[in-house]
């Protein structure tokens, strides 16, 4: 261990190098907002007195939306379902939750969203049943690469009136990819050993857990189904103090995620190469670490929320990501950013 005084030392000087250049970042974004505004539409908001918002980062804006109109609704729901049926129907938790994740599914994506997801599985898990590694691995890769067929991507567009609706569909199925692969891989290994687990009805509770369903974490095969075997019961008073304490602790992330695109528009500078052309060093590398705090903060909430309520379930979620400024090479970043990616990847 370093002495005190100089990990107190070291902490002064990276607070102080983070804040300077977040303070350059700030003024440059306030000398060009007018210029911004005009090629990116900077929305106007009534938080943070009146600011105005970059709201250049796709992923960000599409999540936030569909968070605040309907996702978060249905997390909720998912959550009522899982304690009645931990309390009334311990014994038919999974097949509860499997229900309720495909009649969300349906309301989300439609009976043409959902027809596209349970023909993927079935699919998949008839692949899976010549127990052969390199057949699962091709299925996955060919059912993938369907998503980029022009003629399959202009029929899925005609289901929906709005392009958001489309991208959600998008991004599910390329989610759903990796989960089906999990399955395939561990029925290729284990299935005829522990056929109870590796049937099409435990595939299909895996598949429809709402939590993870559009955007992850991911959860490996093996991990759901032992951790849903062993659940971590839990009194109903430390249930309450987790979800209250992991509520407010999603509300600061959300909270300073959105202070940093009302005070720094660091994603319309980033896609402007005249105005990066003409900031300063200084500027530059507080874009820089202002681009992968925010791209952490951005994670610690769409990956912290389905942490939450898998965890009010009974299971142990995948570990949210750690920051990236205390890291200091990227063999770290990627075990300690997207630790359930990590796992998936290793397993």
């Amino acid at each position: 261990m370093l002495p005190l005084w100089e990990m107190f030392l070291y902490l002064l000087l990276s607070f102080g190098f983070h804040f300077y250049s977040f303070y350059e970042v700030y003024k440059v974004s306030r000398e060009y907002e007018e210029e911004l505004e005009r090629e990116f539409e900077l929305e106007k908001d009534t938080l943070f007195w009146g600011l105005k918002k970059d709201p250049t980062d796709f992923e960000w804006s599409f999540w936030m939306e569909w968070g605040k109109e309907r996702i978060i609704w249905l997390l909720l729901g998912h959550l009522m379902v899982s304690q009645m049926s931990r309390l009334f129907m311990e014994k038919y938790k999974p097949w509860c939750l499997m229900a309720y994740g495909m009649v969300a599914c349906w309301f989300l994506l439609g009976i043409n969203g959902l027809a596209v997801i349970l023909l993927h599985i079935a699919i998949s898990f008839s692949v899976a049943q010549f127990q052969t590694a390199v057949l699962t691995w091709l299925c996955s890769l060919l059912l993938l690469s369907t998503l980029r067929v022009p003629a399959v991507e202009e029929a899925k567009r005609g289901w929906y009136d709005t392009e958001n609706e489309y991208y959600l569909l998008l991004f599910t199925l390329t989610v759903r990819c990796l989960y089906y692969t999990s399955f395939s891989l561990e029925y290729c290994w284990h299935g005829s050993t522990q056929k109870r687990y590796h049937s099409f009805f435990w595939m299909l509770a895996y598949m429809f857990y709402y939590p993870v369903f559009h955007n992850g974490p991911i959860m490996t095969f093996n991990e759901f189904t032992k951790q849903m075997k062993r659940q971590e019961a839990c009194s109903l008073k430390i249930n309450l103090c987790i979800l209250l304490l992991g509520i407010v602790r999603i509300f600061f992330w959300w909270w300073l995620a959105e202070l940093m695109i009302h005070l720094m528009y660091i994603h319309a500078i980033y896609s402007s190469s005249s105005h990066l052309e003409a900031v300063s060093y200084w500027t530059l590398g507080g874009l820089a670490l202002a681009q992968v705090l925010f791209f952490y903060v951005k994670y610690l909430v769409l990956f912290g929320i389905p942490a939450l309520i898998i965890q009010m379930d009974g299971l142990k979620p995948p570990a949210l990501p750690r920051c990236v400024s205390t890291m200091h090479s990227f063999t770290g970043m990627w075990r300690s950013f997207d630790v359930g990616l990590h796992h998936f990847l290793i397993r």
